[in-house]
């Protein structure tokens, strides 16, 4: 199957009171229970109470990974329902405090919380992570480096955080601006071998920083658990068109680094600089600012047309183009954090930000659903 570039979602949701959207306390026992029944254990806790997260089987057809997380999602909201709960799948919740939040009781997230400390407590944040499985397994840090020219463009589609504890940003996407202060996150090195990795990865080991590589918390990394290589860089996208979309642009990119092993293997410590002010922003602009590159700037949508020109038959072969030329209709159109922002201006004249905030977390739950 690995030739197929086999690949699965994970998405991270807000639990929020049914009635209100505001972010739940807790996570009650009993629905979380219930959730997983339903779902044949395609739920999961996360750490912090006020999050839960789907995980899709693995999926060779787009069509496929659709139905599934479209079934996730409505199956999800009716268990929540009748615990009087729903959930929304945003970067961050417009509203939330971060100083409420209640960690997840569990062995790993207790040793995590007593790690971070407060910044811990901040993570009330939500991401999209895509699965892709190469033919070899041993390619994914070689892959991975020549990937990060691309992961701006990705974050940049899927922005959907521009309010942070009931304050306006000015980012579109402010998740990773958060979730930045945690170690080992952010844009891996320049490490071109399994063997460079690896070293690093024991050092830190050895040392006691971590247990294992499951703690390096990069914008893309090699799976410890599974033998994919794990996209991390985006928002969670309110749309579940947005999710296929960006996971096939993703799962294309993947097929055509590995079948050509020259393309971006040139990368150097001025590219990788790039990326990380092109990853800026992706995070201040979303899909409606330009991207630095050694000859100028180039607006994301001219850079998105090239990476699909470029990219064309490997969309074709992994029967993605759809899915795929569907990114162009987010650069168009915007994200959700463009309508979010869109609902909030809407409200806002004349009846102050409460009801503005409230107008967008109404307009997430019902999109989330859609």
């Amino acid at each position: 199957m690995a030739r197929d570039f086999t690949f699965g979602i994970e998405e991270e949701y807000f639990l929020v009171d049914a009635e209100t959207n505001s972010i739940a306390p807790g996570m009650p026992r009993a629905f979380f229970e219930a959730a997983r029944s339903a779902t044949n254990g395609h739920v999961a806790g996360e750490l912090l109470q006020s999050q839960i997260e789907v995980v899709s089987s693995p999926h060779v057809c787009m069509s496929d990974a659709r139905d599934e997380l479209r079934h996730l999602r409505q199956t999800l909201a009716a268990v929540a329902a009748e615990h009087n709960l729903a959930f929304l799948a945003a970067g961050t919740h417009p509203t939330a405090l971060w100083c409420d939040s209640i960690q997840t009781s569990k062995q790993r997230y207790d040793a995590v919380m007593q790690d971070l400390q407060m910044i811990g407590q901040r993570n009330i944040l939500c991401g999209m992570h895509v699965h892709v499985e190469l033919p070899d397994p041993a390619a994914r840090v070689g892959v991975m480096y020549r990937m990060l020219p691309y992961l701006p463009l990705l974050l940049a589609l899927s922005t959907s955080s521009p309010f942070w504890q009931t304050h306006r940003t000015g980012l579109k996407g402010y998740r990773l601006a958060a979730y930045d202060e945690l170690p080992r996150t952010g844009m891996p090195e320049l490490f071109r071998t399994n063997e460079e990795f690896d070293a690093y990865v024991s050092a830190l080991v050895r040392s006691g920083a971590m247990e294992d590589s499951s703690y390096v918390w990069w914008a893309i990394r090699p799976s410890l658990n599974h033998p994919t290589l794990e996209l991390r860089a985006p928002d969670c996208c309110t749309l579940l068109d947005d999710s296929l979309a960006i996971a096939a642009l993703y799962r294309t990119l993947a097929r055509h680094l590995y079948n050509n092993p020259a393309c971006n293997a040139g990368m150097s410590a001025v590219s990788r600089a790039i990326v990380i002010e092109n990853k800026w922003r992706a995070q201040r602009y979303g899909v409606h600012g330009t991207f630095v590159t050694e000859d100028g700037a180039v607006t994301i949508s001219d850079m998105l047309d090239r990476v699909i020109e470029e990219t064309a038959d490997d969309a074709d072969a992994l029967d993605c183009t759809r899915e795929v030329r569907r990114c162009r209709s987010i650069a168009t159109l915007g994200t959700s954090a463009d309508t979010q922002l869109a609902v909030y201006d809407a409200h806002h004249n004349g009846s102050g930000c409460d009801h503005a905030l409230r107008a967008v977390t109404n307009w997430i739950a019902t999109a989330t659903l859609q």
